[in-house]
């Protein structure tokens, strides 16, 4: 199947872009959030963040925060930015082209996390940490 996010970046697929240079492009969300809400796609195609090229990462964050504080100065409300990053199928990824979610917030404009957040014991949280440093150190 191809890949609609490399569709667009090539200009095979309709877009409406908001930025682009020879890393990223950023464009509108066909199935908004929220109003305003756009997207940060790497040019490219990787699946995973773990494939992601440092720089792109890099460049994605750095174009969100100044498309952040551009949909704050702009027309569209936004009282807050939400960014959102989907990884693998369970974390609700559903285009397999790694892309960075930029969601212009309101109060009361009903979008919501659906979670059921715990508090665990220090000892969990110490050798999950634990378990995590040995595998950076490998």
């Amino acid at each position: 199947m191809e890949c609609v996010f490399c569709a667009i970046v090539t200009g095979e697929a309709p877009t409406s872009w908001i930025y682009h240079d020879e890393r990223v492009i950023s464009f509108m969300d066909i199935a908004p959030a929220t109003p305003g809400h756009l997207l940060v796609v790497p040019k490219v195609h990787v699946s995973h963040l773990a494939d992601l090229d440092p720089e792109d990462g890099a460049q994605m964050f750095q174009l969100a925060q100044v498309l952040g504080q551009a949909l704050r100065d702009s027309s569209i409300a936004a009282q807050g930015i939400n960014l959102f990053l989907a990884d693998g199928e369970v974390a609700f990824q559903d285009i397999f082209h790694i892309h960075l979610h930029v969601v212009p917030r309101t109060r009361g404009d009903g979008v919501t996390v659906h979670a059921d957040f715990r508090k665990p014991e220090r000892d969990l949280l110490d050798a999950q940490a634990a378990d995590i440093r040995a595998v950076l150190l490998r």
